[in-house]
């Protein structure tokens, strides 16, 4: 794996339709997921990051680094980006839209990309997968309200 995201990180490989339709299948299993903050366990608990952290593990093994704890106010303090960071460590940044593709989400404008979800369906029934308090883990209409936030798209490192 080692190779794998040492890859990814210079940018080789484009995922296949395959790999594409392997993530969303996997994310689709954590459907019914209770939202637990800084949870990653399919079927007991997942927030949005858990969810992703739970994707990685199941597509591509070991997580690249520990999670350290947070609020759910993380970063917004600082005015911090660590999500974007953190995903601009480990992801590959993405040009149009895929099902597969990681989205990361600013809820408001000014504020920090703290949202996370994965591109599920694309075209004119376009969807994604998240997990948000209150819901769980859900697959939602990937709407204009939801679509005006996306701030960046990631794919896994897959496809070198």
């Amino acid at each position: 794996m080692g190779d794998r995201l040492a890859a990814a990180r210079i940018g080789f490989g484009a995922l296949s339709m395959g790999e594409r339709e392997r993530i969303v299948a996997v994310a689709r299993g954590w459907l019914g997921t209770p939202y637990v903050h800084q949870a990653s366990c399919k079927g007991a608990g997942a927030d949005c990051l858990g969810l992703l952290r739970g994707v990685w593990r199941e597509v591509m093994g070991a997580e690249p680094e520990a999670v350290p704890a947070y609020t759910p106010d993380w970063s917004e303090a600082g005015a911090r980006e660590d999500l974007m960071a953190a995903a601009g460590r480990w992801l590959r940044p993405a040009a149009g839209m895929a099902a597969g593709q990681v989205l990361l989400f600013r809820m408001r404008e000014g504020a920090v990309a703290k949202h996370l979800g994965i591109q599920a369906e694309i075209g004119a029934g376009a969807s994604f997968l998240h997990a948000y308090g209150g819901h769980g883990v859900v697959e939602s209409p990937l709407s204009e309200p939801w679509a005006r936030r996306v701030v960046a798209r990631f794919d896994f490192p897959l496809g070198v």
